[in-house]
């Protein structure tokens, strides 16, 4: 079974770890980000991931809007890369506060390490499979 043929229930929003490159090499940060969608793929969680960089190139604000007016999420995972630094602290209220706003039906999850989506889902959703917590 695929991400495609799965109801969309799930959003993911995070950080691109490509534009911050210049701290470290984003291939792991990737893999662990894809490890994460694919395990909920996995459980029968169809999701959708919004990355974006906070360097200039991107409008987070209208990113996130444009994902969550897409689909009437059951759970919406907002990223530790948003919410570990002090100076994201801003991104961080925007991000629920547009969360509120656009899918006030959806639960709000926090992942505690990167791959970790579909226990944070799970804490919120309805799974055969539930996660022992």
């Amino acid at each position: 079974m695929n991400a495609h043929q799965l109801e969309l229930q799930v959003l993911v929003i995070g950080l691109d770890p490509h534009p911050m490159s210049g701290r470290s090499d984003p291939a792991p940060v990737a893999q662990s980000i894809q490890t994460g969608m694919d395990e909920l793929v996995e459980h029968g969680i169809g999701t959708q991931s919004c990355l974006f960089g906070l360097d200039g190139r991107d409008n987070p604000e209208e990113l996130i809007t444009t994902a969550l007016r897409g689909q009437p999420w059951r759970c919406v995972i907002i990223g530790i890369g948003l919410r570990k630094a002090d100076d994201e602290l801003v991104p961080f209220e925007r991000i629920v506060n547009l969360v509120r706003h656009h899918a006030p039906h959806a639960a709000i999850a926090f992942n505690a390490t990167i791959p970790e989506f579909y226990t944070a889902a799970a804490r919120w959703i309805d799974v055969a499979d539930k996660p022992i917590a």
